[in-house]
């Protein structure tokens, strides 16, 4: 459907009260390059109103000029009527307006209760008064479902628990309004489930809440009104009841979207590329047998802790780990490392991309060419002119969203920067490439894109193996799905197996309908 067939939010159907924060015809350029233009929208007291758009499309530059972390270079805001100028985060943040970022921005060192209070210390007298703040930091904590200690210290907590200690700390004193930056990117079902009834709290107090997300799901349940956001201009505001998820994400992309995944292939009957026998990583923790073929996606699913990354690091050399068999293209291979692994023709896709998969502090072209400097070296140095065209390529052939070629790594929106991770060990040109978790964080228009990159892979006769928590892409993708229990394979679906319920069944029973090598 046309994203013109859709209602939007009809000016006389806003409450006659004014904004808790009102943005209006909102920039931001930087240098010569605009990023954001021609921005209008009210977030009103008791209304959770979610901004959506692919990655690159502005949201998180909005969310920085209405908290006040970067200044806007056209527009202005207003609060209660009143027009406001911010000059800095705090400022916002002493005017009621409090961010959750996406990023964990805590102190490591220090206790949860140091981190809440961090700038805004309770005293007495002229000493800091840690009871205090510790029984505070306990009453929020609790209200928000976290089940850290105040006296805990923040390199202690799993990184989901650091995350609902940046919502405390955003919480910790009265707003007006909330604004979250994809809050539940690191967040397991229980734990968004709590979020979201702190959300629906913070509604019904009469707090304006800005809910930034890219899964569609979150949105469509929380959100009273949707503005959707594309190539940093505003497509426009709606009632979220007119809005289906489908309908969410052709306003995103601006087309209407055919089938998410690609058609499934003829299961594959070549000889497999490679053969693993008896693998055993950290000491047994995780075990498996598998092979995989040429023109397959061999998916692996399994619960958050089955030990699927950890089975595949042990196989690279990443974890300790020793094997029965490991045969390549019918040769044993003997020493595993991922370089090693690189050279006969099998690469890695990290799913953390930021901490492990590129180097974000260093330009695009030196990101790509990391992994093939033989393609871009010449005799005695390198040559400039090859790793610049390698770049023009990766950036045609991945479609690499850029407004110039000189930026960071850290520069790039997530989707890119996956696009740029797959063009980075796709031009050692291996035949086998693992993704874990290949579209973790990115918006539904570059999921797209990367299904097609990883079927016109296998098209082209290489093998990709896709680790992934997200069922429907493990069901959409896979040729083959193994599934993962307890750090063992316990389970092989092939053909019309691969469903839902079957991987989920699999996962958590203690029986299987489909016999595998390491059933227990």
């Amino acid at each position: 459907m046309a994203s013109g067939a859709l209602p939007l939010r009809r000016p006389d159907l806003a409450p006659e009260t004014a904004p808790a924060l009102r943005a209006t015809d909102l920039a931001k350029a930087f240098g010569s390059i605009t990023v954001l233009s021609g921005i209008t929208l009210d977030l009103h007291a008791g209304e959770v109103h979610a901004i959506i758009g692919e990655n690159g499309a502005g949201k998180s530059t909005l969310m920085k000029l209405l908290s006040g972390h970067l200044r806007p270079s056209a527009g202005h805001l207003d609060m209660g009527g009143q027009r406001v100028a911010f000059t800095s985060a705090a400022a916002a943040e002493g005017a009621g307006i409090a961010l959750v970022h996406q990023e964990i921005l805590l102190a490591a060192d220090l206790t949860v209760a140091e981190n809440l209070f961090l700038g805004r210390e309770i005293t007495r007298g002229i000493t800091v008064d840690d009871r205090a703040m510790n029984r505070r930091a306990a009453e929020v904590l609790r209200s928000i479902g976290a089940t850290g200690l105040p006296q805990d210290l923040v390199r202690d907590l799993p990184l989901a628990q650091r995350q609902l200690v940046q919502i405390a700390r955003a919480l910790l004193d009265e707003r007006k309004v909330v604004i979250f930056d994809e809050p539940t990117a690191v967040l397991a079902n229980k734990e968004v489930e709590a979020l979201m009834r702190i959300v629906r709290q913070l509604r019904d107090a009469g707090v304006a809440v800005l809910y930034i997300s890219h899964r569609l799901e979150e949105v469509e349940a929380l959100a009273d009104r949707v503005t959707v956001l594309r190539d940093g201009q505003m497509i426009g505001t709606y009632d979220a009841a007119s809005l289906s998820q489908r309908n969410m994400a052709e306003l995103m992309v601006g087309r209407e979207l055919a089938m998410l995944y690609p058609p499934k292939r003829q299961a594959s009957k070549a000889a497999p590329l490679l053969e693993v026998g008896g693998l055993s990583v950290d000491h047994g923790r995780q075990s498996g047998s598998f092979d995989i073929r040429p023109g397959e996606v061999l998916g692996i699913g399994g619960m958050i802790g089955s030990g699927r990354t950890e089975l595949f690091e042990g196989l690279l050399g990443l974890r300790p780990a020793k094997a029965d068999k490991v045969v390549l293209n019918g040769q044993p291979v003997a020493r595993r490392s991922v370089a090693a692994w690189r050279d006969v023709g099998l690469v890695y896709l990290t799913e953390d991309r930021k901490g492990r998969g590129l180097l974000l502090e260093e330009r695009l072209a030196p990101n790509l060419t990391l992994l093939a400097l033989d393609r871009v070296h010449g005799a005695f140095a390198l040559n400039r002119g090859k790793e610049a065209a390698a770049l023009d390529d990766a950036i045609r052939d991945y479609d690499i969203r850029v407004r110039t070629v000189h930026l960071d790594a850290g520069q790039l929106s997530g989707g890119n920067q996956q696009k740029l991770l797959l063009a980075k060990v796709m031009m050692t040109d291996p035949s086998i490439v693992i993704i874990d978790e290949p579209t973790r964080g990115i918006d539904i228009g570059n999921k797209s894109q990367i299904y097609d990159f990883i079927d016109r892979m296998v098209r082209a006769g290489k093998a990709c193996v896709v680790i992934s928590s997200e069922l429907p892409e493990l069901v959409g993708l896979s040729d083959r799905v193994l599934v993962m229990r307890g750090g063992r394979i316990v389970a092989e679906l092939g053909g019309e197996e691969i469903t839902e319920a079957n991987v989920v069944y699999a996962a958590t029973s203690s029986r299987s309908d489909t016999p595998a090598e390491d059933n227990p």
